[in-house]
């Protein structure tokens, strides 16, 4: 176990940052763990949801940053339910890993390969573009062979198209991304 001397790494600005962008009040966590005991990937993080919690009250950017689990949650919002002070913990998460995103931490490459794809289609195309989405996921991490059995599977029952989507209200969703690209030069 890591011994954090909490007076010299206290990051006072971090804590009211993220209470600023998530409209949270961090100090009404008081360390229940309800939102750790109903999170369906507590077994692959590195911090659990309230350990996160704790750091953030304690201003360890640094550390809550670089922390994988970030990148792994799945914004369930398992956690926002269960807790019991109304803290909407799901939010907190994605305003962290907006942040690590920001300030340039991707402890797991693959997962933030595979968010950049993601969002890139979906502000390409309006939608997912299912199949550019693996091409550009592919050529980001070179991970030709995962998963390579699937396709036989998947390709016959239609749901995957090789063309983009035609989608109304696309400017719309565009709009979006320009709005969120202005707000975040803020």
């Amino acid at each position: 176990m890591e011994i954090v001397n909490i007076t010299k790494s206290y990051d006072s600005s971090f804590v009211k940052q993220v209470e600023k962008e998530s409209g949270q009040n961090m100090s009404l966590c008081y360390q229940c763990g309800n939102c750790t005991a109903g999170c369906p990937y507590t077994f692959v993080y590195d911090q659990p949801v309230n350990q996160i919690m704790r750091l953030v009250q304690a201003g360890q950017k640094e550390t809550v940053l670089k922390s994988k689990s970030l990148w792994l949650c799945a914004t369930c919002e398992s956690c926002t339910t269960r807790c019991p002070n109304n803290i909407d913990v799901a939010h907190i998460m994605d305003v962290l890993r907006h942040m690590a995103r920001r300030e340039g931490y991707a402890p797991v490459p693959t997962v933030k390969s595979f968010w950049d794809s993601f969002l890139s289609s979906v502000e390409k195309n309006g939608r997912v573009f299912e199949i550019g989405l693996l091409v550009s996921y592919i050529a980001k991490t070179g991970r030709f062979w995962t998963d390579v059995d699937l396709g036989p599977k998947v390709l016959p029952k239609g749901k995957m198209h090789f063309k983009p989507p035609q989608i109304q209200g696309k400017e719309e969703v565009q709009k979006i991304f320009n709005r969120f690209k202005e707000e975040s030069q803020k």
